[in-house]
């Protein structure tokens, strides 16, 4: 006998009309809009890491204890003047009290700095060639030429910033893949379902010539629309949800939060995960329609 024409392929298994399955697109938006917001974070992550490199690597503060009886500028004069005249130190910069007001107010108030309180001074240190440069020894040269003089090395920290940032990525690549696992999950059952219901249907074709590539295609097309769809719902309300978070964390100002450094592209992972959901819906379904139509016959 002939095989069935291609253009009856949609309508031999009436798949859009089984009602079991129209979980599938809501639950493949859950999925997709996890995944966004797991996949786009992660990536945004890595740009905020290098901006903290950046920002930081190749910077040193010295920070000098306010002492009564010794006026802040004489000291202040005399750490920068060690300093600019250190190997290695491109530039240094004495701190306005006004600088130093504003970095502290967002943890004292405005209240507390009017009140006149003793502050640090504070000058800002830009390194460049840093390899003959011994953080320890300037430390102590700073501390025997003007007493209560601190150099704070942002390095050590900085690793372990840097080392979290990574296992954040981390997690957030692995929150990705454990996504699509429970997503191809959820198309294994949803076509294992469609297929148990249509066993008589299936074999009917089978005996008319229909081929087992016949039939996956069928539930390939169906399940495709349907990932389709839960993608866009999903990766839409991720970018609803991405652009109210930037905004909100635009609003607290900085100096609290460490800000997500998103550029443009990582905004294409939004449109692209709903074809990553269909293609993934697409070979799911083809392998475990051929596994389960070999064990039928």
């Amino acid at each position: 006998m002939s095989r069935p024409r291609k253009k009856a392929a949609i309508s031999d298994l009436q798949l859009d009309a089984d009602s079991t399955a129209r979980f599938l697109p809501w639950a493949l938006a859950v999925m997709v809009f996890l995944a966004a917001l797991a996949l786009v974070g992660a990536l945004a992550l890595d740009g905020t890491i290098d901006g903290w490199r950046r920002g930081v690597s190749a910077k040193l503060t010295v920070q000098i204890a306010d002492r009564p009886g010794q006026p802040m500028q004489p000291r202040l004069d005399a750490a920068a003047n060690l300093l600019r005249g250190v190997p290695g130190i491109t530039d240094v910069q004495i701190m306005p009290r006004r600088a130093v007001e504003a970095l502290l107010q967002p943890w004292l108030g405005a209240e507390a700095l009017q009140a006149d309180l003793p502050l640090p001074g504070l000058i800002d240190v830009t390194l460049g060639d840093t390899t003959a440069l011994s953080i320890d020894a300037l430390a102590a040269r700073l501390q025997s030429a003007v007493p209560g003089a601190r150099l704070d090395d942002p390095k050590p920290w900085l690793d372990r910033l840097v080392q979290l940032g990574r296992l954040l990525q981390s997690l957030g690549g692995g929150i990705v893949l454990l996504v699509g696992l429970a997503a191809a999950a959820m198309v294994i059952f949803a076509t294992r379902a469609g297929l148990a219901a249509r066993r008589d249907t299936i074999e009917l074709l089978h005996l008319i010539g229909a081929e087992d590539g016949y039939i996956a295609r069928q539930f390939q097309r169906h399940v495709a629309r349907q990932a389709m769809r839960g993608g866009i719902i999903g990766a839409g309300l991720a970018a609803i949800v991405l652009v109210a978070i930037q905004l909100l964390a635009g609003g607290v100002g900085t100096g609290l939060l460490p800000g997500l450094s998103m550029v443009w592209w990582h905004w294409l992972a939004l449109p692209l995960l709903p074809f990553g959901a269909a293609g993934l819906a697409i070979v799911t379904a083809r392998l475990t329609v051929l596994g389960e139509l070999r064990s039928m016959l």
